[in-house]
Formats: structure tokens, C-alpha cells, sequence
């Protein structure tokens, strides 16, 4: 494999750990966010901070990372999850902004010239590079995987599906929507601050445009794609729109026009996305190709 198809799929594992994590907010518990950068930056600045500052190595960083941005997902959670739908979007494209801005504007985090000289991770001794950081990205990613195949088969997990079908029906029946809508938006955060240490690690280098609005509606996008509240969707938006923009180079500025248009094309004619419940895959292709067999 050559180096360049190990950089893309290096970046498009970090992209699907921290997909995983806002589908378990959007897709498990039905909150619409838009400011997921604003977390999986958060882990990113982490993790920089713990490194170059504090002198700790990525293992022994890692759980502080994942504490500092469960921490911050609970703290920016509790006033979010008093408001709904279209005012809970904008509370979070608020989170966003104001995040960016601290990384931008805070002397401490860097500020316009962001944090470099961000040290590689070791693994008994060896430096992590090329074809082994990538294996150890999967590795990430599947143990993010298998948590969110516990989360969606447990007591929470069902009940943030319950909360997101019929939330009035769900809180007849004993289940607390704060409670367990707050629950997934820690272990949802808390997986972006995992993807978001894999970056830092990775680039050597962040600055506070990394993790501005246009990422998020890119994670936003994936999640749409694949298909909200799977397993697999959000890896599969992650490979289908983490590998177009290296085949559509010439048209990489208008990324984010695209995004926005196949949002609003899924939205209408597959809101499920492509592994979604009514999707044209698992309904129509797929037993077209088996011969009838689903």
C-alpha cells in the first residue's frame, strides 16, 4: 500500500472514530448537533497540551483526554438539552463558534499560530508511522465500534431510542429524558476527544480552523449518509465522502456546497440513509442481487 492510500485511510479512520461518537448523540438519542468539531478539537488541544506542556506521553494522556472532553460534553450539554430541535442546532453551532474562538484567541492554546511540535506515539519503543499508526486507528476504531454495539444493545441504549421515536410516550414510562439524552452526549463527545488525540498525534501540528463549522457539517454529512442510529452507517459515510474529495480535487472548494446538497437530497428522498431502515440498499438492491433473498 502506498503511502499516499495510508494518509487517506489514516484520516478517514480518525474522521469514522469521531462519527461513531456524534451518532450516538444524533442517531441513538435524536439531538441534533451541529458543532461536533468544537468536541473532537477539544481532544485534539488535549491531548497537544498534555504532550508538549505537561510532558505525558499518548498512552498516559489518553484517559485525561477522554475525561477532559466527557467533562466538557456534560458541561456544554446541561444547558443544550433544555432547548429542542431547531434551537438545540443553533445552540450548538453557538458551541462551535465560541470553542474555535477560544483556541484562536486564547494565548494559552496557542492562539493564531496553534500548537506544534506535537512528539509521534510509541509503542514499546517504536516509533508509530505510515502503515502503524494506521493499524492503530483501526484498532481505535473498532474498539469504538464495539462500544457502540453495547451502548445501542443496553438499558441506556434502548432507552435513548425510546427517548428519540416518542420522548412524551418514553417519559410516561419512567425513562428521564435529561438523564439519558446527557448520557449520550458524554460518550458521544468522549469518542470525538479520542479521534480528536489520533489527529493531534498524527498532524504534529493543529490550529483552531481545524476544528471550525465546515467540519462539523462534514461529520454532520457522514452521519447523514451512511445512516443515523446504525452501526455501520457512519463508517461507510466516513469512506464515501472522506475518499471523494481526493477523486474530485478539482472541485475541493466547493466541499462544502456539496455537503450541504446531498445533505438536503438525503434528507428528502433517503432519510435513513444508505443503511438506514427504508433505504433503497437494504430494500431494493440488496435482494436484487441476492435473487430475492433479504
Amino acid at each position: 500500500m502506498s503511502s499516499y492510500l495510508i494518509t487517506i485511510g489514516t484520516i478517514i479512520a480518525i474522521q469514522a472514530i469521531t462519527v461513531c461518537g456524534l451518532n450516538v448523540i444524533v442517531g441513538y438519542a435524536g439531538q441534533i448537533s451541529l458543532g461536533h468539531a468544537a468536541f473532537f478539537g477539544i481532544g485534539a488541544y488535549s491531548a497537544a497540551l498534555l504532550s508538549t506542556k505537561a510532558g505525558l506521553s499518548f498512552w498516559a494522556g489518553l484517559p485525561f483526554v477522554v475525561l477532559i472532553s466527557g467533562f466538557v460534553g456534560l458541561l456544554l450539554g446541561l444547558p443544550s438539552l433544555r432547548v429542542r430541535e431547531d434551537f438545540l442546532a443553533i445552540t450548538t453551532i453557538g458551541i462551535n463558534f465560541i470553542v474555535e474562538a477560544v483556541f484562536l484567541y486564547v494565548p494559552f492554546f496557542g492562539g493564531a499560530l496553534g500548537i506544534g511540535g506535537i512528539p509521534r506515539i510509541y509503542l514499546f519503543g517504536l516509533k508509530l508511522k505510515g502503515l502503524a499508526f494506521f493499524s492503530l486507528c483501526l484498532f481505535f476504531l473498532v474498539i469504538v465500534l464495539l462500544v457502540c454495539w453495547w451502548f445501542s444493545r443496553s438499558w441506556a441504549g434502548l432507552a435513548c431510542f425510546a427517548l428519540r421515536e416518542e420522548e412524551s410516550a418514553a417519559s410516561s414510562m419512567g425513562i428521564s429524558p435529561v438523564r439519558f439524552k446527557l448520557l449520550a452526549f458524554v460518550v458521544g463527545t468522549a469518542m470525538a476527544g479520542v479521534g480528536g488525540a489520533l489527529y493531534a498525534h498524527y498532524m504534529r501540528f493543529i490550529a483552531a480552523t481545524d476544528f471550525s463549522f465546515p467540519v462539523s457539517i462534514s461529520f454532520l454529512s457522514m452521519v447523514v449518509l451512511g445512516g443515523m442510529g446504525t452501526l455501520w452507517g457512519p463508517l461507510v459515510g466516513a469512506l464515501i465522502l472522506g475518499a471523494l474529495p481526493e477523486l474530485f480535487r478539482p472541485v475541493e472548494n466547493y466541499r462544502i456546497l456539496f455537503y450541504m446538497v446531498l445533505l438536503l437530497l438525503m434528507i428528502r428522498f433517503q432519510p435513513g440513509g444508505i443503511l438506514g431502515e427504508r433505504s433503497l440498499l437494504r430494500h431494493k438492491i440488496l435482494p436484487a442481487l441476492l435473487g430475492g433473498r433479504s
